[in-house]
C-alpha cells in the first residue's frame, strides 16, 4: 500500500469553518458545542484521533456553510485551547486563527445551581469567570470543572 493509499481524503468543502488541533477525542464535543447533532442536516465531517506533531492526536471538524461566533468560539476554546479556527470561501482558506481563551464567557453557559440569580426569571445573563481548573459563575461562585459542553445555552 503506498502513502497515498494510507492518508485519510476528506473533501474540501465550498465555505464554511474547519476547526483544527482539537484535542484529541474532542470532536463530539465540539459538536455539542455547536449545536449539530445531526438533526439539522448541516454537512459535517469530522476526524478523530489523527495524529499529530504538535498534540500527538488532534481531531478535526469542519462545517460547510456556516462560519462560528464570537460566542461559539469563547467556548470552544475552553475545551479547545489549541484550535485553529480556519474560515473557507470558494474552497480557499480566506482567515485562519488560534483561538484564545477569554477572561470571562458571558450569556453563553447555564450555572448550574438552580438557585443563582441567572437560573430564575431574572433578567440578567450567566457570567462565568475562566481559570485554569473550570469556569466560575461570577454571581454564585459554583465552579464547572467537567461537562462543559452539558451547561451551554441553547440559541
Amino acid at each position: 500500500m503506498s502513502d497515498d493509499d494510507q492518508q485519510l481524503r476528506v473533501s474540501k468543502i465550498r465555505n464554511g469553518t474547519v476547526i483544527d488541533h482539537i484535542a484529541g477525542g474532542q470532536a463530539l464535543n465540539v459538536l455539542a458545542i455547536l449545536g449539530i447533532d445531526g438533526t439539522s442536516g448541516d454537512s459535517v465531517s469530522v476526524a478523530m484521533n489523527m495524529p499529530s506533531d504538535r498534540l500527538g492526536h488532534k481531531d478535526v471538524v469542519k462545517v460547510e456553510g456556516r462560519e462560528l461566533s464570537q460566542n461559539e468560539v469563547d467556548v470552544l476554546s475552553l475545551i479547545a485551547p489549541a484550535a485553529t479556527i480556519n474560515i473557507i470561501r470558494d474552497y480557499e482558506v480566506v482567515e485562519k486563527r488560534r483561538v484564545e481563551r477569554p477572561s470571562v464567557v458571558e450569556g453563553v453557559l447555564e450555572c448550574p445551581n438552580h438557585n443563582c440569580i441567572t437560573t430564575e426569571n431574572e433578567p440578567v445573563d450567566s457570567r462565568f469567570a475562566v481559570g485554569d481548573d473550570g469556569v466560575r459563575c461570577e454571581y454564585c461562585d459554583t465552579i464547572i470543572r467537567d461537562d462543559l459542553p452539558a451547561h451551554i445555552l441553547a440559541e
